[in-house]
């Protein structure tokens, strides 16, 4: 389920029959929703994200692979649909500040991030291969544009700085010794948890990263971050 953060009050819920409805408050406390949902995907609906700037587009990825980005004027098809992953597709955030940045996870351990203007299968504008279990929560942070942090089902939190690059200097440096080939966006990784469900960003206190796992909670700010 998400809230929009446009139009205050509006709610997108998906359910396990492939649907997804969206809901509108009513003075009085009363909910309106319709009846015909919006269903064009082939299986469960995991995960929903709202526009952060257009109050009538919202996106859902689903276990039949795809992401597809929705208008709430059309029910009967999505605007847009992409084979975002070889397998279930878990978790999606949409960047607050890029609004054009989609960022995605998935069962086999990868996430990608798509670039909206060129939205297409197997084009992602960046793809990675280091978590070793199932993707289970994925955020960009909410005032650093490049920033993001990924999750999986069995203990590790990591934290990416898409803005770093490879240093070749350092490289070169380091060449002969037997150091773990490390992406250079990766600056920080936590682990001790278990069954490790979902993460959040601090909305206030700068880099404060909180996850729930089947062991309890966690509340941490990485040292380089």
């Amino acid at each position: 389920m998400a809230w929009s953060g446009v139009d205050a009050g509006r709610l997108a819920t998906g359910d396990c029959k492939k649907h997804v409805y969206v809901w509108h408050p009513q003075q009085g406390g009363t909910w309106a929703v319709d009846n015909v949902p919006y269903s064009a995907h082939e299986d469960s609906v995991e995960d929903i994200q709202w526009s952060p700037n257009e109050g009538s587009v919202f996106a859902s990825c689903s276990a039949d692979k795809t992401i597809k980005i929705w208008d709430i004027r059309t029910k009967k098809s999505s605007m847009i649909t992409v084979q975002a992953h070889d397998t279930d597709v878990n978790v999606i955030s949409w960047n607050k500040m890029v609004s054009h940045l989609m960022l995605s996870g998935a069962d086999d351990g990868t996430f990608r991030i798509w670039d909206l203007r060129n939205f297409k299968s197997d084009a992602p504008a960046a793809h990675f291969k280091w978590h070793t279990s199932p993707i289970t929560s994925v955020e960009w942070h909410p005032t650093e544009d490049a920033m993001l942090a990924v999750t999986e089902a069995s203990q590790a939190t990591t934290i990416w700085d898409m803005s770093l690059e490879k240093d070749e200097e350092e490289d070169l440096a380091l060449a002969g010794e037997a150091a773990e080939d490390v992406p250079p966006a990766l600056l920080f990784e936590h682990r001790g948890q278990n069954d490790v469900k979902e993460l959040h960003w601090h909305p206030q206190i700068p880099g404060l990263l909180c996850t729930t796992a089947s062991d309890g909670f966690s509340v941490f700010k990485a040292c380089n971050v």
